[in-house]
C-alpha cells in the first residue's frame, strides 16, 4: 500500500490519546535509528518559522539538515524538509516500505497519524543529516517527537490552543510543555510571564541552563536585524522567531549572520501571495494578536472558517478593528464550526459575513483561521 492511501486510513485526531504508545514502540526499533543532532522545538505559536530558519541557517553553513513540521498545506511532503527541499515521493515510498518492514502488525496498526509520519521522517533524516530541527506537533511532555535525545530544545510562545489535551491555563498548557525540556532551554519572548517562572524552574530540575532569545545576542545584532525586517517589509512579529533561530544558532556554536535570512522562505506564515491577499495559517488567539498589529492601519476582508474546538469568537473579537467583512470559506470536515454558530458569533459582534465567492483586485484580503482554510482557499483559487 502506497504512504498516501497508508496515512488516508489513519485518523488525524483523536478524542483520547494514549500516551504510553509511542515510546514503548519506538523502544522496540530504536536500533535502527542513529541519531544526528537534534534541535526540538516545542510552544503554541512561531514553531514553523523559526524551526525554518534555523533549519536554513544550518543548512547555509555547509551541513546537511532535515526540519520536521506540521500539518502541511497542500501536500504531505511539506512535513519533511532536507537541505532545502521538500521531501520527493520517491524517498518517502522507500523510506515507508522500510518502516513498515521494521515494525510489527500490530504497531503498524496502533501507531496514530502523527506517530508514523514522526518515525517516517526520522528514518529518512538518520540516513542524511547532521543536524535535525524536530518540531512537536500539538504537545510537549507526551509529544512523539519527544522520546528523541536532544542537542537543544527551543520553547517559542506559549498561548491557548488545544485545551482539551493540554489544560485550560496558561500554567496547565505551559507545564506540559516545558516538561518536555530535560536539557538547556532557549526561550523565545514570552506574552505570557508566568512560562518565564515555570522555564526557570524546569532547567533548575533538570540542572540545565536557560536562554533568553530576547537579550541573549548583542545590541548591535538585534537593530541589524530590526533593520532587515523593515527594509523588506516582513511582518513585526517576525523579528522575535528570527532572533530566537539566531540564538540557536549561536548556542550550537556558529556566527550569527543577518544576511543568512535573504533566501529563506516561509510558506504560509504572513505570506502575500499577490499584490491584495495575504495568507496565514494560524489558528489561534496568540495569532490573531500578531496580525491585529501587522494589519492595524488597514482594513481587510478577512477569508475565515475555523473548527468547532477553537476559540473563534475570541479570535474575531480581537481581529474586529481590522475586519471590514468575514467572508465564510466553506470546508468540508467534520470538526468544522457549524455555520449557524459561527453566524451567530459574527452577529453578536456586529461584524458583517458573508459566503466567499471570488477575489476582488480593489479589497485586500486575509485568509486565515487554520491550514485547512489556507489550503482550501489555494485550492480553490487554482
Amino acid at each position: 500500500m502506497t504512504l498516501d492511501k497508508f496515512l488516508a486510513l489513519k485518523p488525524l485526531y483523536y478524542d483520547k490519546i494514549d500516551y504510553d504508545r509511542f515510546p514503548v514502540i519506538y523502544k522496540k526499533i530504536k536500533k535502527h535509528f542513529k541519531l544526528p543532532k537534534i534541535i526540538h522545538i516545542v510552544g503554541t505559536n512561531g514553531k514553523g518559522s523559526t524551526g525554518r530558519a534555523l533549519a536554513h541557517f544550518l543548512h547555509l553553513n555547509g551541513l546537511h539538515v532535515g526540519h520536521y513540521s506540521s500539518p502541511h498545506i497542500i501536500k504531505f511532503n511539506e512535513r519533511i524538509w532536507i537541505d532545502g527541499r521538500d521531501a520527493d515521493d520517491n524517498t518517502l515510498e522507500l523510506t515507508h516500505k522500510e518502516l513498515q518492514s521494521l515494525l510489527s502488525k500490530e504497531d503498524i496498526k496502533a501507531l496514530s497519524y502523527f506517530e508514523y509520519t514522526t518515525l517516517l521522517a526520522m528514518l529518512i533524516f538518520c540516513k542524511k543529516c547532521d543536524y535535525i530541527v524536530l518540531e512537536a506537533g500539538l504537545g510537549g511532555e507526551f509529544d512523539a517527537t519527544n522520546v528523541f535525545e536532544k542537542e537543544l530544545s527551543i520553547v517559542t510562545p506559549i498561548g491557548y490552543d488545544h485545551e482539551s489535551f493540554l489544560g485550560t491555563t496558561i500554567v496547565q498548557i505551559a507545564t506540559t510543555k516545558l516538561r518536555s525540556v530535560n536539557n538547556n532551554l532557549l526561550l523565545a519572548k514570552q506574552y505570557e510571564k508566568d512560562v518565564y517562572e515555570l522555564a526557570l524552574s524546569q532547567v533548575e530540575d533538570v540542572n540545565s541552563n536557560l536562554y533568553l532569545a530576547q537579550s541573549y545576542l548583542s545590541d548591535e545584532f538585534y537593530k541589524e536585524l530590526d533593520c532587515f525586517i523593515e527594509t523588506k517589509k516582513y511582518p513585526s512579529f517576525f523579528k522575535d522567531n528570527f532572533s530566537t533561530a539566531f540564538c540557536a544558532f549561536e548556542l550550537l556554536g556558529f556566527n550569527v549572520d543577518v544576511n543568512l535570512l535573504e533566501d529563506l522562505k516561509l510558506f504560509g506564515r504572513c505570506q502575500k501571495i499577490s499584490s491584495n491577499v495575504t495568507i496565514d495559517v494560524g489558528h489561534n488567539p496568540m495569532a490573531a494578536k500578531v496580525l491585529l498589529e501587522h494589519f492595524r492601519e488597514k482594513k481587510v476582508i478577512l477569508i475565515y472558517n475555523s473548527y468547532n474546538d477553537k476559540e473563534y469568537k475570541v479570535i474575531l473579537k480581537i481581529l474586529k478593528p481590522i475586519i471590514k467583512e468575514v467572508q465564510i470559506l466553506r470546508i468540508e470536515n467534520e470538526r468544522v464550526v457549524l455555520k449557524s454558530n459561527l453566524e451567530n458569533v459574527l452577529n453578536l459582534l456586529d461584524i458583517k459575513y458573508s459566503l466567499y465567492e471570488k477575489i476582488k483586485k480593489d479589497e485586500e484580503y486575509l485568509v486565515f483561521g487554520s491550514f485547512s482554510v489556507v489550503e482550501r482557499f489555494l485550492y480553490v483559487c487554482q
